[in-house]
């Protein structure tokens, strides 16, 4: 399970437990609620420390495989064909998606379904 669904799981848990045992108290349910949502941050800081740091790892890995990817597409809007080369999906994919024969895509942006049978565009004045 990931880190995040566990640490939130956590989090909704410790609110719901904390909630269930403010029912035989007089107060309103509103106030209620809120002494819950206090009271388990309260908890979760020291009861979820583990999972909220394995949480903040796995984010901290997607931001650095973000931070990269963005390196390497920069540096290949630059002109670096290495650079391009080292994280070029569409070479990696096996059916190219929806690329013609010699790499470039299809200029016309024209859906599938508005078309005539001969795969032109339809438009007003077009047989």
């Amino acid at each position: 399970m990931s880190p995040s669904v566990k640490y939130t799981l956590g989090r909704l848990g410790l609110f719901v437990v904390v909630f269930v045992l403010l029912l035989p108290v007089p107060l309103n349910l509103l106030v209620k609620a809120m002494i819950a949502l206090v009271a388990s941050a309260g908890f979760a800081y020291f009861l979820l420390a583990r999972w909220r740091n394995e949480m903040a790892e796995q984010l901290a890995g997607a931001a650095d495989r973000r931070r990269a990817e963005k390196t390497r597409l920069r540096a290949a809007l630059a002109g670096d064909e290495a650079a391009a080369a080292a994280g070029d999906r569409a070479a990696a994919s096996p059916k190219g998606d929806a690329e013609s024969p010699d790499g470039d895509r299809a200029a016309d942006d024209t859906p599938a379904d508005s078309r005539n049978g001969n795969g032109n565009a339809s438009g007003a004045g077009e047989p």
